[in-house]
């Protein structure tokens, strides 16, 4: 999953999770409300910081609010925020919790210490790339087609208010790009390139064909004929006055400013005190206290596993030349791009999820009620996206939805589609996160909670269970399974690579080819991914393997008596944990 889906959680940490669990309570003698109650503040307080968070999760009573996230007085705002729900914390006994308390203690001290040391790093002067940012995510917002409801005046009134304060974050990120220059805090120069298109589909008109406009080509039939002609004419105001302009103050800057003034290294070691800030990713993405040569050493293990298991299936299928020659052919066999339309490309993964179905009570007997569907990525973002899934409200009314990029349908290769599937959608990412937030006897912060280590690494781990629900049965579908996980594994490697061991975007680029099937288009896109975003790729094998870990000791511990659906249900019905926690809980039920 690229974006998954809960935006703006996730934060970095100095402290490790076992600091959560050593703090002493401040006072044992002072009276205290129910921890409950304390959880139940801190969401409230939270949620009006964190707005859009509130809308993914069909929480409409902040849909006006848009933080400028990046100024100095929102991140003050932060740490007091934090250090305060830190102090009130500690007044508690851990000791004196119940299990289920207990958990929800030492996840909202990760949180706190994660969020208090994100602000030691200064990410507000890199705001924009090309992968994952709020002028995109706007964007999508924007299209009337995402979690922004569309459906009464006053939900066309609150995106207008949003607008407003986009424009003012917009001002904000330009301000301190150029802070960000002047301090060696800047983008790989190929990275800002890619974004100089991007503002660029945004800075003209006409008004009545722009992105923006979408919401005003579906209003609502009940609407006044007073109400939708002053809303009109307000989204066209706000196009022609304020987002096309900002757009092309955008688009002069980056390209004629920011661009020119980039690096050319790949690693973000070349920012000030970017070694710190690498290792204080790995911590966040891992939630454990790997160091990045562990990582690195880690991933070449798996590297190899796996394409043993590789030179298997290419035995299998009679192909006679070596595994990088097979990885070619792979990607080059017209029997695997069958397609010459997107929408059979979305009908393919339709039936997929068809032929799975009858088996997956025979693994999970906790399954959430959220709807699903599967939807082509928009074509503004084609081009850059990767597959992901997206998840539904809160309250099950919006479905959780897996995007599926076709720039090209008759290029779309097929290969590894099976374990896509599993891994975006079902019982990847739509079970677990809608199992999370249907889950009404967590407190309500965590429904909505994000851990990568974990949900990255729940829908890896649930790719292995392809042949287990009836797939995988061709055995190139198998090897897109190994492909992908190899394609996590690679991630070990190039990323620490590049953010620690000085390799080149080519040198990660090419490493990539030789160990994978991916297509050489959609490896670049990767290897910019994980130059935008470092650390994030590594939550998926290190959670994977976890899981996979606990799973075999269950089994061992348990023998005969093992059951899968159990085994699933532990790990689901907590919703997102650091690994740490989540190891506690799975040995303690042995």
């Amino acid at each position: 999953m690229q974006k998954v889906l809960f935006p703006f959680i996730l934060l970095l940490s100095c402290l490790s999770i076992f600091s959560c669990q050593n703090n002493a309570p401040v006072s044992q003698a002072t009276k205290q409300a129910p921890i409950d109650s304390l959880l139940s503040q801190y969401n409230e307080e939270r949620l009006p910081m964190f707005p859009l968070e509130a809308t993914t999760a069909g929480d409409t009573r902040y849909n006006d609010l848009l933080p400028n996230t990046i100024s100095q007085a929102y991140r003050a705002q932060l740490a007091a925020f934090y250090t305060k729900y830190k102090t009130l914390l500690q007044q508690y006994d851990p000791a004196k919790l119940s299990s289920t308390e207990r958990r929800s203690y030492d996840i909202l001290l990760w949180e706190c210490d994660i969020n208090l040391g994100d602000l030691q790093f200064h990410k507000e002067l890199m705001p924009i790339n090309q992968f994952d940012c709020l002028p995109l995510q706007i964007g999508q917002y924007a299209s009337g087609s995402s979690a922004q409801p569309f459906k009464t005046v006053q939900d066309y009134d609150n995106w207008l208010k949003r607008l407003d304060a986009y424009t003012v974050w917009c001002d904000t990120a330009m301000a301190n790009m150029r802070r960000g220059m002047a301090a060696g805090y800047l983008l790989p120069k190929i990275l800002a390139e890619k974004m100089v298109p991007q503002m660029a589909g945004f800075d003209h008109g006409p008004v009545e064909k722009h992105l923006f406009y979408s919401p005003i080509t579906t209003l609502p039939a009940t609407f006044s004929a007073e109400d939708r002609v002053r809303l009109t004419e307000a989204y066209k105001k706000m196009i022609a006055d304020k987002i096309i302009p900002t757009y092309q103050k955008l688009h002069a800057f980056i390209k004629d400013e920011y661009v020119p003034r980039c690096r050319a290294s790949a690693g973000i070691s070349d920012i000030p005190n970017g070694a710190a800030f690498y290792a204080q990713q790995i911590k966040l993405h891992t939630t454990t206290n790997m160091t990045a040569d562990e990582i690195f050493q880690l991933g070449e293990r798996e590297v190899a596993r796996i394409f043993g298991e590789m030179e298997a299936v290419k035995k299998q299928v009679g192909y006679t030349g070596d595994l990088k020659s097979f990885f070619d052919y792979v990607r080059a066999k017209k029997e695997l791009m069958p397609y010459t339309t997107a929408e059979q490309v979305v009908q393919h993964f339709k039936d997929i999820h068809t032929t799975m179905q009858p088996q997956l009570e025979r693994l999970f007997s906790l399954t959430p009620k959220t709807p699903f569907e599967v939807r082509r990525t928009e074509a503004f973002r084609e081009k850059t996206a990767s597959a992901e899934y997206i998840q539904g409200s809160l309250d099950g009314t919006r479905p959780g939805i897996f995007y599926v990029p076709v720039p090209d349908a008759s290029a779309y290769n097929i290969f590894a589609d099976e374990d896509l599937f599993l891994h975006e959608a079902i019982p990847g990412h739509h079970y677990q996160i809608s199992v999370q937030q249907e889950n009404t006897q967590l407190p309500q912060f965590r429904r909505t909670l994000w851990y990568g280590a974990y949900g990255e690494g729940w829908a890896l781990y649930t790719e292995s269970l392809g042949k287990e629900l009836g797939l995988y049965t061709d055995p190139y579908q198998y090897f897109g399974m190994l492909s992908a996980e190899m394609h996590r594994a690679i991630r070990l490697v190039v990323d620490a690579g590049m953010h620690t061991k000085g390799w080149t975007r080519e040198q990660a680029i090419q490493y990539s080819l030789e160990h994978e099937a991916e297509s050489e288009q959609s490896i670049v896109a990767e290897i910019e991914r994980y130059m935008s975003w470092p650390g994030q790729a590594l939550s998926y094998k290190v959670g994977q393997l976890k899981i996979r870990e606990l799973r075999d000791k269950m089994q061992q511990a348990q023998g005969d008596k093992f059951d899968i659906r159990k085994f699933h249900q532990l790990v689901l019905e907590d919703g997102c944990l650091p690994l740490t926690i989540l190891e506690q809980k799975i040995l303690g039920a042995l």
